[in-house]
C-alpha cells in the first residue's frame, strides 16, 4: 500500500510556493517551506497571514483554526529542515538550469523515499528527473495561481515516473482539496498548451492595435463567457512567466501560435511583468489587504 503524504516541503517561498504552502496546511498537512533569502521567507509569512486574516474576516476560518493552520507552517532557510518530508515541491523560478541545480542537490541530501516534483509550467519533466538517482519518484505538480483557490492539480508524468509515485502524488492532490489529471510530459502539458496560443493572440491583437485592452478584454469576458479577459489572465499570470512558457513551448513545437510577441519581450526587460510589479497591461495598486487591485483607468477592463 503507497504510503500517505504527511509532511510537504516546499522550495521556493513565492507567491505559488506560499499558495502550496497554505493549501497543504489547511488540509492539515505538516509544511516546511525552504529559501535561501530570509527576506523572502517573511514575506511568505506575511502573505499567508494575510490571507488567513482574509478568511476570518470572510467568515470562511475561525482565530483558532487559523492558529492552527500557521502553526503547522514552518519556515527555514537551511535544507536540512526538508529532510523528514515525504514530498517535496519545487516552486522556484521557471529557469531550467536553476531547477535541474536544485534537483541534483536534493536528491544528493534527501533520504531515497522521498518524491521530488516540480511545479514548473513548461519545463519537461524528464531532464529533472535525469539529474537524479530516483527517476521513478520524480513527477510534475503543476498548481494554478492562485493555489487556495484553484480546484485543479495537473500530474505530469515522466517516462520513468512510477505508477506507485503516480497513485501517490494523486491520492496526496485529493487530500488537499484538489482534482487532480494526469498528462503525459509535453511542454506546456494540458491547460498551457491549449491557453497559450489564445493567449499570445490576444497580445499580437494589442501589440498590432487592432483593439484597445479594455475591448480585447470585455469581448472575451462578455462574449464568451470568461471570468477575466486574455490581457487581465496575462497580468495575473506574470508576463515574465508567460513569455517562458511560450519560449519553451515554441522550442518544442516549432508552431508560430506559441511564440511569444516582440511586445511581451519588451514589457519583460522593461519589468513591466504584471499585477506582481504593478504595471503590465494594466497598472495596478496594492490594496490594504496586500492584493494587487486595479488603478484608475485600467478599471474599466474589469
Amino acid at each position: 500500500m503507497s504510503q500517505e503524504i504527511e509532511v510537504v516541503g516546499i522550495v521556493g517561498a513565492g507567491f505559488m510556493g506560499s499558495g502550496i504552502a497554505e493549501s497543504c496546511a489547511r488540509a492539515g498537512l505538516q509544511v516546511v517551506v525552504h529559501e535561501p533569502a530570509g527576506d523572502a521567507l517573511e514575506r511568505s509569512r506575511r502573505r499567508i497571514d494575510e490571507s488567513l486574516e482574509r478568511a476570518v474576516r470572510g467568515g470562511k476560518l475561525d482565530e483558532d483554526g487559523a492558529h492552527d493552520l500557521r502553526e503547522r507552517i514552518a519556515w527555514s532557510a537551511h535544507r536540512r529542515a526538508l529532510h523528514d518530508s515525504d514530498l517535496v515541491v519545487e516552486a522556484i523560478v521557471e529557469d531550467e538550469a536553476a531547477k535541474l541545480e536544485l534537483f541534483r542537490t536534493l536528491d544528493e541530501e534527501l533520504p531515497d523515499h522521498v518524491l521530488l516534483s516540480s511545479n514548473t509550467s513548461s519545463i519537461p519533466i524528464a531532464g529533472l528527473a535525469a539529474a537524479t538517482s530516483r527517476p521513478d519518484r520524480v513527477l510534475g505538480l503543476h498548481f494554478f495561481s492562485p493555489v487556495p483557490v484553484m480546484k485543479l492539480v495537473e500530474v505530469v508524468v515522466a517516462l520513468d515516473t512510477s505508477e506507485e509515485t503516480v497513485a501517490r502524488a494523486k491520492a496526496f492532490a485529493e487530500s488537499i482539496g484538489k482534482r487532480p489529471i494526469v498528462t503525459k510530459d509535453r511542454s506546456g502539458f494540458i491547460v498551457n498548451m491549449l491557453l497559450v496560443p489564445y493567449l499570445m493572440a490576444a497580445v499580437r491583437m494589442y501589440e498590432e492595435g487592432f483593439a484597445t485592452r479594455e475591448d480585447i478584454d470585455e469581448g472575451m469576458k462578455l462574449g464568451c463567457g470568461h471570468p477575466m479577459g486574455p490581457l487581465t489572465l496575462c497580468d495575473f499570470i506574470g508576463l515574465d512567466v508567460m513569455y517562458a512558457i511560450g519560449a519553451s513551448l515554441y522550442e518544442e513545437f516549432k508552431r508560430d501560435e506559441y511564440a511569444p510577441p516582440p511586445l511581451l519581450k519588451r514589457m519583460v526587460v522593461s519589468g513591466h511583468l504584471g499585477r506582481k510589479t504593478g504595471r503590465g497591461f494594466y497598472e495596478y495598486r496594492t490594496s490594504r489587504a496586500g492584493a494587487p487591485a486595479r488603478d484608475g483607468a485600467a478599471a474599466a477592463a474589469r
